[in-house]
């Protein structure tokens, strides 16, 4: 049991009952943590029955899992999974934060949390153990108003019951605002203040089990690792790589908020309908010396600080606060939107922080109400205002709604793609061409069209999560930007950005056996259990219900939009071909294992040892 602390604990909100829960070193060797070991947990819990789970009802499990990498590769991060009420599918969604090396100094892996509290609670955790504590108080409070109470009492919780220890640092925590406790299917989990697990719409999972935080403070070590001076050695090695990584140390991705539509083409602007700009105003040096006040923000133990804090210093949104913003929110809630100046990209980013949406999530359904507005088919009677491109006030006040569910917002907060059906069902007319989303989830801000980005024609079509540009589809699979590599970090559970240096991805491989003890084979790792752990999701992904199921292969598409020509910039008239889409697709499903159709096929089930899912999937072959 190297590398782990050994437990984790499940809590019953409707039973109030909280137990230890502990995995054969089969399984954790099989799964390691984190987003792996979710879906096993998941895959075994539900599995049986998945097209009848509601994921927004007391039925779903909704986990928080730390990994055996965790506080020891650089970058500490927590993974956060369940049945996503997005895509109704498994999405492991992981978060930069503190608490899990809290959780691991407490003696806990992670939690299991099922059921539905009568009332708002949080999850306590300390070394004495966990307690369901009550969160009437904190009901209904956004990021700002909700740290600043619970660092206050949690801190003097702890100097009061042990005096001797002086002065306590504050616990750390992940929780949820208006957005999740409304249970908007768009919602994130937050944790510090502006990071979040915005993929797969746990924040709403958490609302709908009146589940406000979860909250840690350990004091004891790390879990032991086979082989200290390998680790410490390892350490330092990675370190060194990320220090020499200049540019992305000192900018983070927020250097991409112009480079990725100037020169890639690739940038989500207006919805979609352009991907290339040159507005200099955008630029990262314009962040840097107009709204930078911290140049470098990190979790425990990460060298690369990648996050900065930013807030306007004068004009209308002065005081507003958040990070970089990173590209994505640079993106989403800046370009996507018309809008290129740092001060208000910097406001929205805010709003969406303190009130607890998902930015990339988010951003993309505020990005389809604000083309449908263009072409008249929403209208200011639909919206209650105008909804013009650039009017930084308007997005404010249609994220406000979304938030509290009020008017049009109450059908935006179910996600782009539910809201395209319902909307279009409301107009008479087919909306989802307007909807860029893969799987129910909005696509993250990166464009395949140019050719010139990481994604490729199969990233968001074929991932088991999505749109999600953090875990995409790639051939080979064993590329080292494949969703199969990107199990191995959100099962570790640590940061992937440290791994982008080069160097490090090679290291690793004797990471893992340094702390868990065990020889990680980087071969058995690509044939036998990533795909394991892919093919769980990809079971999960097409059973779907109960409202909505993707069909296999037919679903298996982009968007729309990435098949319409780019309209400007230098590779103007570029778009995704669906001959060659076609095809890929197809050699992805061959390099899986799976049939024509893109079903898991029986014999890969078995060699996998997953014979449950394999009865399942019977029921849609």
């Amino acid at each position: 049991m190297r590398g782990y602390a050994g437990k984790f604990l499940e809590i019953d909100l409707t039973a109030e009952t909280i137990k230890e829960v502990r995995f054969p070193d089969p399984v954790l060797r099989d799964y390691i943590g984190g987003r792996g070991l979710a879906a096993k947990v998941l895959w075994d819990r539900l599995g049986d029955r998945w097209e009848t789970v509601d994921p927004l009802g007391p039925e779903n499990l909704l986990t928080f899992f730390t990994g055996p990498l965790t506080g020891y590769y650089p970058g500490a991060r927590l993974c956060i999974s369940g049945k996503s009420p997005q895509s109704n599918g498994i999405v492991g969604s992981t978060i930069g934060c503190e608490l899990p090396i809290e959780l691991r100094c407490a003696g806990v892996d992670g939690l299991i949390v099922t059921g539905r509290a009568e009332k708002p609670v949080y999850i306590w955790v300390t070394d004495e153990g966990a307690e369901i504590r009550d969160a009437s108080d904190l009901w209904g409070k956004g990021a700002i108003e909700f740290l600043k109470h619970i660092n206050k009492v949690g801190r003097e919780e702890l100097e009061r019951k042990h005096p001797r220890r002086r002065e306590w640092k504050e616990p750390q925590s992940v929780y949820i605002g208006p957005a999740g406790e409304n249970m908007a299917r768009i919602a994130a989990v937050t944790g510090k203040y502006s990071h979040a697990s915005g993929y797969g719409g746990y924040g709403a999972v958490m609302g709908s089990k009146n589940l406000k935080a979860v909250v840690a403070k350990g004091t004891g070590p790390l879990p032991e690792v086979a082989d200290p001076p390998r680790v410490w050695e390892l350490i330092r090695t990675i370190c060194d790589l990320c220090f020499a990584s200049d540019i992305f140390r000192r900018w983070g991705t927020g250097y991409l908020g112009h480079d990725v539509g100037f020169r890639l083409s690739s940038e989500p602007i207006r919805n979609w309908q352009e991907e290339w700009h040159d507005e200099r105003s955008f630029g990262v040096d314009k962040f840097e010396e107009r709204v930078w006040v911290k140049r470098y923000w990190a979790e425990f133990g990460c060298p690369t600080s990648c996050l900065k804090v930013a807030t306007p210093k004068v004009g209308p949104y002065k005081g507003a606060i958040t990070d970089n913003p990173d590209y994505e929110i640079q993106a989403y809630a800046g370009t996507n939107l018309g809008i290129f100046q740092p001060e208000d990209n910097v406001y929205l980013a805010a709003l969406i922080d303190d009130l607890g949406l998902c930015g990339i999530q988010g951003g993309n359904v505020l990005g389809f109400a604000g083309e449908l507005y263009q072409r008249g088919i929403l209208t200011k009677e639909d919206l209650g205002f105008e909804l013009n491109w650039g009017d930084t006030d308007a997005f404010a006040k249609l994220i406000d709604l979304i938030v509290h569910r009020r008017g049009i917002g109450d059908i935006l907060a179910e996600g782009t793609y539910r809201a395209a059906l319902k909307l279009g069902e409301m107009k008479g007319m087919d909306l989802t061409r307007y909807a860029v989303t893969s799987k129910g989830i909005g696509i993250g801000a990166h464009g395949i069209r140019s050719g010139e980005d990481y994604p490729v024609n199969v990233s968001y079509c074929c991932s088991v999560q999505g749109g999600d540009h953090t875990s995409i589809a790639y051939l080979p699979i064993d590329h080292g930007s494949s969703e199969l590599t990107v199990v191995l970090h959100d099962s570790g559970v640590y940061c992937s950005f440290n791994t982008y240096p080069p160097g490090t991805r090679d290291r690793i491989w004797e990471f893992y056996t340094a702390v868990r003890g065990w020889e990680m084979d980087r071969e058995r790792w690509y044939a036998t259990d990533a795909r394991r752990i892919i093919n769980i999701q990809r079971a999960a992904l097409l059973i779907g219900g109960p409202d909505l199921r993707w069909k296999p292969y037919v679903d298996d598409k982009n968007p729309e939009r990435f098949y319409e020509p780019l309209p400007s910039g230098p590779w103007k008239g570029k778009a995704a071909d669906r001959k060659v889409v076609d095809d890929e697709v197809k050699e992805y499903y061959q390099q899986m294992g799976w049939d024509e159709r893109g079903i898991p096929t029986s014999e890969e089930l078995r060699r996998l040892g997953l014979d449950s899912v394999d009865r399942k999937l019977d029921e849609i072959r």
